[in-house]
């Protein structure tokens, strides 16, 4: 699943391609790819005629802020894409809905396990009225809200092992697996960690940790290990420099102890057993 640098990613080329352009018709090729309205007419309704102001990510999450009102919202979910492109251009088998744009160019959904979802959202309401996944979103890791001491707050009572912590998007907004894992081994914490056992300095470093991978992750346009591309079919980089995620039975890139992989919460979790033994720093 698409995370917050995948995400942030798409919504950064967005914005350098599609603003100012106008919404002007298209195609919905997969129904229920429509979150709201279920109407297909009143979807084409509401979006055509209108013009692209901005685009904005919120956890994993997009939107497109309309002008003169409204919004688009995306949620790409397991392996939705956009991408834009010329009409032209052939279309996928797995295209779920195409947003006609000007110069004979379009945004298009592609999303080949179908999970992922698009939204119109009238200019009389507000997006967390319509899309409702985004009244549950914790704060952005890199908001002044996701501070230390939220993290000491939140976390004083809670017997959740660490990863099943990060994954939880109540409690900050965008982490997914690939993230958590690389973000506990920068941390120095053992997945199954429970959370009330942090030491001070393991939560100093684990809000250190979290800033610092998704920004690198960001820099590297995400990661690429199933089918993200980001708008223009370019991959993430991210994955040649992982610490852990993906990389079982290899070196650690700090103590060469090979990368162990265990199923914590249905999930698989990858980290080194020396580097981020339960061993508390004090």
């Amino acid at each position: 699943m698409p995370e917050l640098p995948e995400v942030e990613t798409v919504c950064r080329g967005l914005n350098a391609l599609t603003l100012g352009q106008e919404i002007r018709g298209g195609e919905v090729l997969l129904q229920r790819t429509l979150a709201y309205p279920f109407s297909v007419a009143e979807f084409w309704q509401g979006l055509e005629g209108t013009a692209i102001a901005y685009w904005d990510r919120r956890g994993k999450y997009l939107s497109a802020r309309l002008s003169p009102g409204g919004w688009l919202g995306v949620h790409l979910r397991m392996s939705g894409q956009l991408f834009y492109l010329n009409q032209d251009t052939p279309v996928h088998k797995h295209t779920r809905i195409r947003l006609f744009l000007g110069d004979n160019q379009e945004l298009r959904f592609v999303d080949t396990r179908t999970f992922g979802k698009m939204w119109w959202v009238p200019p009389t309401e507000v997006p967390e009225k319509i899309i409702p996944g985004l009244l549950k979103l914790g704060p952005e890791p890199f908001s002044p809200e996701f501070s230390v001491e939220y993290i000491k707050e939140k976390i004083q009572k809670s017997k959740r092992k660490m990863k099943n912590l990060l994954l939880a998007q109540e409690f900050v907004a965008g982490i997914g697996n690939i993230y958590a894992d690389e973000v506990l081994f920068k941390s120095g914490i053992n997945p199954e960690a429970i959370a009330s056992d942090l030491t001070e300095k393991q939560i100093d470093l684990l809000h250190k940790a979290i800033r610092e991978v998704l920004q690198t992750a960001i820099d590297f346009g995400g990661t690429t290990f199933s089918d993200f591309l980001n708008v223009m079919g370019v991959n993430g980089n991210y994955g040649g420099v992982a610490w852990v995620y993906g990389r079982t039975g290899q070196p650690c890139r700090v103590c060469a102890t090979p990368i162990t992989r265990i199923k914590l919460g249905g999930r698989s979790s990858h980290f080194c057993p020396q580097c981020q033994s339960n061993v508390q720093l004090l």
